[in-house]
């Protein structure tokens, strides 16, 4: 009888903890990382020291943004006014979806700490509080706010993702970035971001995006949000609608374009006009209603996780027809997004730097990127793909400098140029670099650039004899990262 009363007042006072002291579980994050230099991908920046929130979840792991723990070096966590740092490492991360877990080496770190339960989307107008440990001071930190809107928003850390998102006009700053959002102290949301120049304009990651995540790594990896590959476009005027066999009831959106290599492009035809995903009507605008807000049926195709399916209905040629479309995720505008995890990749030869076009590459033109060359890498990254996919290379690569030295010293194109073809041999990754500067039987190579570029050419032996002595002039530790 009395063990039994202990176990019941031990419940009692475990879900008196959790319903009183949320901020127990809330936990300050200390992040020492070190990011890639895309036009010398060999270095790295120097070591940077910033801070984050997070909260304890079952499983003993602590929830926080990716951005707060991304090109890591050291992760430090304290407990809720426990001045001790505790050393943690990343279990998992989803950079699409700004979410990552995290693991405390030392056990004794979760001992007394209890954690948070997750609730649902909070509605629009309701009342939310912020916690964690932003700037300005080292202790927890409070905010309150109401829910604004709720949509699909672009999620700055991938760069080129939207995923739904709920905004807030509570104060999120520097350092509140993985702190949970608390409704009835059960979590709805996590601190991911905010706009710059707004004011009283912070978003959080929903609970749909955060259970999405969770359930993916269930198998011990992180696969990502599926895409549809879909472009559709809105379907008001009446003479279309009717052109397609519709009446002039607010539902159904018309496919306009398929992304090449997606499921959709085996599915889905030009023309069709959506009408219903998931059990969600399609309304003219291309958006379904979910949960009382109108959001972009983007939504619907993001919730199943990697190679499942989505019921549609939909009229072709004037019939209503029923199918199921698989949806995955798509990797083919990886580089168009923000690159972390693994640095970047290079071939040094002849003192010529080769990396692959990505967008962190193009950041470093900084304010160049308004002249020609620097237009024509634009296309090429963001719009090839889409305008002209038979020719959209799966990694285009650039010359990215040259280190001077007088094997090149003549070398008229310096940098900041695609790379077309080396010694007649067309140039789709990086790879291909390798095996055409190793296969060239001719005494020269012949490197070709797109556009405007024009040639230039490179003494075969001279460029390979003097490799050794530009790598250890200018610090680089290989001719190449594959």
């Amino acid at each position: 009888m009395r063990f039994r009363l202990f176990f019941v007042l031990s419940l009692v006072a475990a879900a008196a903890l959790r319903a009183g002291s949320p901020e127990r579980s809330v936990v300050q994050i200390l992040t020492f990382s070190q990011t890639p230099v895309f036009d010398a991908p060999w270095r790295f920046d120097p070591v940077r020291r910033s801070g984050g929130s997070g909260f304890v979840i079952k499983g003993r792991r602590i929830m926080t943004n990716a951005h707060v723990v991304a090109w890591a070096r050291q992760i430090l966590v304290r407990r809720y006014q426990d001045p001790r740092p505790f050393q943690a490492r990343v279990a998992y991360i989803g950079h699409d979806c700004d979410l990552a877990l995290l693991e405390v080496d030392d056990p004794s770190f979760f001992d007394g700490l209890e954690p948070l339960e997750f609730g649902d989307l909070p509605a629009v107008r309701s009342t939310v509080v912020s916690v964690g440990y932003p700037a300005g001071g080292e202790q927890i930190s409070y905010t309150r706010g109401v829910v604004s809107r709720i949509e699909i928003q672009n999620y700055s850390h991938p760069g080129n993702r939207a995923l739904l998102a709920v905004q807030t006009d509570a104060a999120i700053n520097p350092g509140n970035s993985g702190g949970p959002v608390l409704q009835d102290d059960e979590v709805v949301g996590v601190v991911f971001q905010g706009i710059p120049g707004l004011e009283n304009a912070g978003f959080f990651i929903p609970p749909e995006v955060i259970h999405h995540f969770l359930k993916d790594v269930e198998d011990g990896r992180y696969d990502g949000f599926p895409m549809a590959g879909i472009r559709l476009v809105a379907l008001h005027n009446p003479a279309y609608r009717a052109h397609l066999g519709l009446d002039n009831e607010p539902v159904g959106a018309r496919v306009d374009g398929l992304l090449s290599g997606s499921p959709a492009e085996a599915v889905l035809k030009p023309d069709d006009v959506l009408l219903e995903v998931a059990g969600y009507a399609v309304g003219s605008d291309g958006t379904v209603l979910y949960e009382g807000n109108r959001v972009p049926v983007a939504l619907i195709f993001q919730s199943p996780q990697n190679g499942e399916s989505v019921r549609l209905k939909l009229l072709r040629d004037r019939q209503p027809m029923e199918l199921d479309l698989p949806v995955a995720v798509y990797e083919g505008d990886r580089l168009a997004g923000n690159q972390y995890d693994s640095p970047p990749r290079y071939v040094v030869h002849g003192g010529l730097v080769f990396t692959p076009l990505s967008a962190d590459y193009l950041r470093t033109l900084g304010r160049d990127q308004t002249d020609a060359g620097a237009a024509a890498l634009i296309y090429e990254l963001y719009y090839r793909r889409s305008e002209q996919p038979g020719q959209a290379r799966p990694e285009p690569v650039v010359l990215a400098a040259t280190l001077a030295h007088p094997v090149n010293a003549n070398l008229s194109i310096r940098g900041r140029a695609l790379v077309d073809t080396i010694n007649g041999v067309r140039i789709e990754r990086l790879e291909d670099v390798v095996q055409a500067l190793e296969s060239c039987a001719s005494d020269q190579h012949v490197i070709e650039f797109s556009g405007r570029g024009g040639f230039e050419c490179l003494d075969r032996d001279a460029a390979a004899a003097a490799n050794p002595e530009i790598l250890e002039t200018y610090g680089i530790p290989s001719d190449r990262r594959l």
